[in-house]
């Protein structure tokens, strides 16, 4: 085995021993605050990078998606305080929103496809702000503006969702899964084409790929990866409302996707570890009124050195360090 997979096999597998340990040594804040927010998080993101990344595609609909997700188990689901009238058992509930979220994702990447570019974003950005004033002015269902509340993760075999370190470890597995899942599909034939048909969209047509029926159906993908994260936002918020998918949220995601690199599906979750970190520690320092301003500091910053984000600078610090060591040494003869 070569220095360089040797390194990267330990490396993982020190990652995923300190993931697992994360939980048995910090308090509940970080674990719930801090780690399964951040996966959470990552997982809306990671739906925004595989599309950027994989298709060229930038959405700044995924946090709706999510959205559509959420509102759906709230609304259906029968841990709901809010259920109301429309109530199913939880499993059918969370299959039935993770199935509205693949639907969004569709119809968002069916009428999205149809631009390019920046035509593209701010397509799925009015997308994105009509959901957010339906949600907003729909006060029969989704209850307007002060949304929906008192919405519980459920009890499995005796074991409650709602326990700090068992929904942690949850998110954990939802997210492993997730990333794997982008990691295996960009190396199908479907993700081969897909990033065909990034790099060169009119030679992949000619060569007789069905190119737009690709594009949409990696908005589906998208869609389920934000889906996850939307339900499990859901039950890590207690419930969900307009603020919730608003422009704050929307953008938060692609800067998130930036901060930690939209090269690779690992940049999402470093992005949004990095995003929660400033978010839960910053404003203790620099007051709410200045958090933007000091996460747009951040952003800055870490794009001019590194325009791959974390993700690129490690890759980066990894490749240098490499190049030392195949340097030949000045004391040979």
């Amino acid at each position: 085995m070569k220095d360089g997979t040797r390194r990267t096999w330990i490396f993982w597998a020190l990652g995923g021993l300190a993931l697992l340990a994360y939980p048995l040594v910090v308090p509940d804040f970080w674990v719930v605050s801090v780690g399964a927010q951040a996966i959470v998080l990552g997982l809306i993101t990671l739906s925004l990078t595989f599309l950027a990344a994989y298709g060229g595609m930038v959405s700044l609909a995924q946090m709706a998606v999510a959205g559509v997700a959420g509102y759906t188990v709230a609304v259906l689901g029968s841990h709901s305080a809010s259920a109301g009238a429309y109530v199913l058992p939880w499993p059918a509930s969370v299959l039935v929103g993770m199935l509205a979220g693949i639907v969004a994702g569709l119809v968002i990447g069916a009428i999205a496809v149809r631009s390019r570019g920046i035509y593209l974003l701010m397509s799925t950005l009015a997308i994105a702000m009509i959901f957010y004033y339906l949600a907003q002015q729909n006060t029969t269902v989704l209850h307007g503006f002060d949304g929906i509340r008192g919405v519980m993760a459920p009890t499995i075999l005796g074991v409650s969702l709602r326990e700090p370190r068992v929904f942690y470890y949850l998110c954990l597995a939802i997210g492993v899964m997730a990333y794997l899942l982008v990691v295996r599909l960009v190396r199908t034939p479907f993700g081969l084409a897909l990033q065909g048909a990034r790099d060169d969209e009119r030679r992949m047509r000619s060569l007789g790929y069905q190119v737009t029926l690709h594009q949409v159906a990696a908005f589906g993908v998208a869609g389920l990866l934000a889906s996850l994260g939307g339900i499990l936002n859901l039950w890590y918020q207690g419930g969900i409302s307009p603020g919730s998918i608003g422009m704050t949220s929307t953008v938060g995601i692609l800067i998130m996707a930036v901060i930690g690199g939209l090269s690779h599906p690992r940049g999402a979750f470093i992005g949004a570890l990095a995003y929660v970190l400033i978010q839960s520690f910053a404003v203790d320092l620099v007051g709410a009124s200045r958090f933007n301003t000091l996460v747009g500091c951040v952003f800055l910053i870490i794009v001019m050195l590194s325009p791959d984000g974390l993700a690129g600078l490690w890759q980066k610090l990894f490749k240098r360090e490499a190049a030392v060591k195949a340097l030949p040494s000045s004391t040979s003869t």
